[in-house]
């Protein structure tokens, strides 16, 4: 009797002391969730999964880039998990042609272009990579929405839209507009017509070298691809025989036009949905779906130097106006006589939300869709209509300025050494 009512005591004590653990645990758990929600705000629709360790500032710090702040180092690590819906497709076709969509922040954009890439044939087959210009909760869960192909995401750590109060964000002591910075003590150096940085500007040429330098040689999932690679914007919306088509082009690019560095899927005018013809089209790189391969990309890479003191905050002019012409011989890609890309919107990449005169667009779209855009509509016997003399930006042209601060041109530099750190400055330079 005395055995059988220590032990009943025992169950007591045993059950209490279990009771009192479980409360701990709960405790501690709910104050390390608070503590991530009130020290890192707006990244709700950020995984948590992120048990990976990588050390982020070491490698920040080797490369001479800005100090990471909390956010950055959780974008960093974000870039690091593989694709997702690989449950839902789980191989990729063997001549698949990656897509990459950059973004930064007008979702009533997004919606179409994915919208439209929904309907690609093809699409399940390949890869889509977003790069995002900054991290945006609604184009987050847009993007987290996508169940048509892999998808997956990437955030530029160092955009200016991460960084608040310091370069290559806002400092309190920049230079603004036409300030002369030795009357004004600030810090900054003007561009070719007397006007500082603004960050929201230049971010535009940092994301598109940053991503390019990334996508070609900073993923796992692409570092080795030797392929073809898609880029595309928020604003492009693409036609349902857009993937078919560029694989025709892919394919013929040799043997049409082997002096072709690319392949486009729109003309080079925007304005432009091509001529009809029964016939290929040789032009200057537009920048509305282009696609080209990784020897390209090196030829672009070893023209870095080139490539971040043009005085443009346009990634697409500073191409044409200096990288391009410094190949030593015209650059051509290839297309259809057949728009399968269209741009759309009157919105600018950067006039999109968060401010008092942002640009307003519902982003709603009336693109005529026919029968002969569903299907792939380029032929292997065609031949090729090159435009040899075509207006634009050509050598020559000193820029629209925007880009003359060292920082900048230096932080663009650090872009293109993050995955050469065996072989920096001689690559970078040369």
């Amino acid at each position: 009797m005395a055995n059988s009512k220590k032990l009943r005591l025992k169950d007591a004590a045993l059950k209490r002391l279990l009771c009192v653990i479980l409360v701990t645990l709960l405790g501690v758990s709910l104050l390390v969730v608070s503590l991530r929600t009130n020290t890192t705000p707006g990244l709700s629709g950020l995984d948590e999964d992120l048990s990976e360790n990588i050390d982020i500032q070491s490698f920040s710090d080797r490369l001479n880039l800005p100090k990471l702040n909390e956010l950055s180092i959780r974008l960093e690590k974000q870039n690091q998990l593989p694709p997702r819906n690989k449950d839902l497709y789980p191989r990729l076709a063997k001549d698949h042609i990656t897509i990459v969509l950059y973004v930064h922040n007008r979702p009533q954009y997004l919606r179409v272009v994915v919208n439209s890439l929904s309907k690609v044939v093809g699409i399940s087959e390949t890869l889509l990579i977003v790069s995002h210009d900054g991290y945006f909760e609604e184009m987050n869960k847009i993007v987290e929405g996508i169940r048509f192909c892999q998808v997956k995401q990437i955030f530029a750590p160092y955009s200016p839209h991460v960084f608040t109060d310091s370069f290559p964000g806002v400092s309190s002591n920049d230079c603004k507009e036409k300030d002369d910075a030795g009357k004004k003590h600030c810090v900054g150096n003007p561009d070719q017509y007397g006007n500082h940085r603004s960050p929201k500007i230049v971010s535009l040429k940092h994301h598109w070298w940053w991503m390019m330098n990334t996508v070609w040689d900073g993923l796992k999932e692409t570092r080795e691809h030797d392929g073809h690679i898609l880029f595309i914007e928020e604003d492009h919306f693409i036609y349902p025989n857009a993937f078919r088509n560029l694989q025709l082009l892919v394919s013929l690019k040799p043997i049409k036009c082997p002096d072709c560095y690319a392949a486009n899927l729109a003309p080079c005018d925007v304005n432009a949905r091509g001529e009809g013809w029964d016939s290929l089209v040789a032009e200057r790189m537009g920048n509305i779906g282009y696609a080209f391969n990784r020897t390209v990309w090196q030829k672009i890479h070893r023209k870095a130097k080139e490539f971040c003191f043009f005085d443009d905050y346009n990634w697409d002019i500073t191409m044409w106006a200096t990288v391009y012409p410094s190949f030593g011989r015209p650059v051509y890609t290839l297309r259809g006589s057949r728009t399968s890309a269209v741009h759309f919107g009157k919105c600018g990449l950067h006039q999109g939300q968060g401010q008092s005169n942002a640009c307003i667009d519902s982003g709603s779209v009336n693109i005529q869709v026919d029968d002969i855009d569903k299907v792939a509509n380029i032929r292997s016997e065609w031949g090729v209509h090159v435009y040899h003399d075509q207006a634009g930006y050509k050598a020559g042209f000193k820029g629209w300025g925007g880009w003359g601060d060292r920082r900048d041109r230096q932080l663009c530099l650090n872009f293109a050494e993050m995955y050469h750190s065996y072989n920096t400055s001689s690559a970078v330079m040369s």
